[in-house]
């Protein structure tokens, strides 16, 4: 059987199956209407579940890659499905691309092999928990979930299916992020003593750069005609609409995301992990200070400095830039290596001309450059059944890092970890802070 036969066979078994278990995840039967089809054997199908600013890099990206025909996007927004469904059928020359407000229906759609989900935070688990259900494999945004029990949630239904799963943390799919890792784990710096990740602070206030930025409560709104706000919502409190809540701007809202440390950290955190090789674990320590909004609309932290402490004694600071500089810097015995996304420095200078030799440990490399190739990536392993460069797993454990850091932060004291049950040590109230329950009837 060749491998896109394989992955056909393996989407209509899982489906069946799905659809046949999993009935607390409702599909409405309006979805069946156009019937389903197999996918040419040279092109893979993809829905958008969505079309925010990343969305539509995405839609962007995708529309490039000849094997990858975009057919359905979903959003909860008709003006953002609109603008999509105008520049995907623009691209092809036709109108035959799908929009729908409801993403049950779009996952029901038997036509679809894969999804790239880019909602907020506190839907990644739901939506991917029901696509992967239906058979599809998926590319979904960082952070991996909105907490550390529906992370690994997702984690466990990829295995449980033989989901093919790319994390949207892209900056290891390029070269000097990959570079400057080889380094670090080749001991070019020497043993790795320490690792410092900065990453932005919180928004500031134009009156300065030392004034926390806070938004004042929000007057009640009327919702925009075409926006589905309740299922904006979804699983997160009831709460009445404001523009400054929804879309972009949800990030600095706790019931829907983590802030700038769940934001920027899964990403330098990511990095920092395949340095420090520790991508299957985590820290046994949290203990940090946070600077949170004490009114106002938007309540995660604008200004945070935790460290983690690793099994083997590693510590890695995280921290908002006025405490250390943008990028992960690796701090060894005989020297430095610090990367951002502008490239690669370090101590000595002349490192940074070194070349990792055959016998030395090369990190994974996926096809093409860039945010391109990390998309590349996972449509390669669709068809060949690989695991892609950032699975589930690894985009579980970091952004696992991101929400103990915020819980430490939160408490104000240390937290205990442990990595391989993912509990809180000897802390029962404290562990309660590793899931959040879901407003019904959304459940996973």
């Amino acid at each position: 059987m060749s491998p896109m036969q394989h992955r056909i066979s393996r989407r209509t078994f899982v489906r069946s199956t799905a659809l046949t278990l999993a009935a607390p995840c409702i599909i409405p039967s309006s979805a069946f209407g156009a019937g389903a089809r197999p996918a040419p054997s040279n092109r893979l199908t993809m829905g958008l579940i969505g079309l925010g600013s990343m969305g539509m890099r995405h839609v962007k990206g995708f529309l490039q890659e000849n094997d990858c025909r975009i057919v359905a996007v979903g959003d909860v927004d008709a003006v953002r499905r609109r603008d999509a469904v105008k520049e995907i059928n623009a691209h092809y020359g036709n109108d035959d691309c799908a929009q729908y407000n409801d993403f049950r229906e779009l996952i029901a759609r038997g036509d679809i092999d894969t999804l790239c989900i880019a909602v907020p935070d506190h839907w990644h688990a739901s939506l991917a928990i029901a696509g992967i259900r239906a058979g599809k494999d998926i590319y979904g945004e960082k952070p991996l979930a909105l907490t550390i029990a529906q992370g690994r949630a997702i984690v466990d239904e990829v295995d449980r299916y033989n989901c093919v799963w790319q994390t949207g943390s892209w900056q290891r799919s390029t070269d000097h992020f990959r570079f400057a890792c080889e380094l670090v784990r080749n001991e070019r710096i020497g043993r790795l003593k320490r690792v410092e990740v900065g990453i932005g602070p919180g928004f500031k206030s134009a009156g300065g750069k030392d004034t926390i930025y806070r938004i004042d409560p929000q007057p009640v709104m009327p919702v925009p005609d075409g926006f589905d706000y309740e299922m904006w919502l979804g699983q997160a409190p009831s709460a009445p609409y404001t523009e400054k809540r929804c879309h972009w701007t949800f990030r600095w809202i706790l019931d829907y995301s983590g802030g700038q440390v769940t934001d920027w950290g899964a990403h330098h955190i990511d990095i920092a992990h395949w340095g420090m090789n520790c991508d299957d674990t985590g820290p046994v320590e949290v203990v940090g200070k946070g600077v949170f909004p004490e009114d106002g609309l938007w309540n995660a932290a604008v200004d945070y400095d935790f460290e983690c402490t690793y099994e083997n004694g590693l510590v890695m600071r995280v921290a908002s830039n006025n405490h250390c500089p943008q990028g992960v810097r690796f701090i060894g015995e005989d020297g430095w290596v610090h990367v951002t996304r502008g490239g690669v420095k370090t101590g000595p200078v002349d490192l940074r001309q070194a070349r990792i030799g055959p016998d030395e440990i090369h990190l994974p490399r996926p096809a093409g450059d860039h945010r391109q190739g990390h998309r590349r990536d996972f449509l390669d392993c669709v068809k060949t059944r690989k695991t892609p460069i950032t699975p589930a797993e690894i985009g579980h454990r970091s952004a696992t890092v991101c929400h103990l850091g915020n819980i430490a932060m939160i408490l104000g004291r240390k937290i205990r970890w442990n990595p391989k049950r993912e509990q809180m040590i000897d802390d029962p109230s404290t562990n309660r802070m590793v899931d959040r329950a879901m407003r019904s009837p959304w459940r996973l």
